[in-house]
């Protein structure tokens, strides 16, 4: 997906977070290990919990920030959301899965906190600290979940 407006790159986050959401899902079936497969199922959960959040901030956004051209800022195409399912999250361990997954949410935030340090109008500035700040304290919540579960 080629990301040319604020409105392209919510896109690309739903999407990727629909993908994992999918490949989590799948691979917690495909698990042989108890305590894998829970962190798949709560992980998949979580990121079709997410898709849902992120599209509400299409919804509410204004459209000054949505129609906002973000592809002058962007030297190359943002995280490839299939690459979430190029790991095969059913033959990883416990750290590995949350490895992985919490990688992919820093490019998020990384990419996030790159654009809002050139976003020029205000409207454009409030969106990605909106869409950073959900994204920060929603990889906080998996960490400590998945903290939690590991203590089962």
């Amino acid at each position: 997906m080629k990301v040319e407006t604020f409105a392209d790159l919510i896109d690309w986050t739903r999407a990727m977070h629909h993908r994992l959401a999918e490949c989590l899902a799948h691979c917690s079936t495909q698990s042989e290990r108890e305590l894998a497969k829970l962190l798949l199922t709560y992980l998949a959960d979580h990121e079709a919990t997410l898709e849902t959040i992120v599209d509400g901030f299409e919804k509410r956004a204004d459209p000054k920030a949505l129609n906002t051209w973000v592809y002058d800022y962007l030297g190359h195409e943002p995280i490839d959301p299939h690459q979430a399912c190029d790991a095969p999250f059913a033959a990883m361990s416990f750290d590995e899965i949350c490895a992985s997954v919490f990688a992919l949410h820093n490019q998020v935030t990384t990419l996030y906190r790159y654009l809002l340090g050139r976003a020029e109008i205000p409207e454009a500035r409030e969106l990605l600290e909106a869409l950073l700040d959900m994204e920060e304290h929603e990889t906080m919540r998996l960490a400590q979940q998945s903290n939690r579960i590991r203590d089962m």
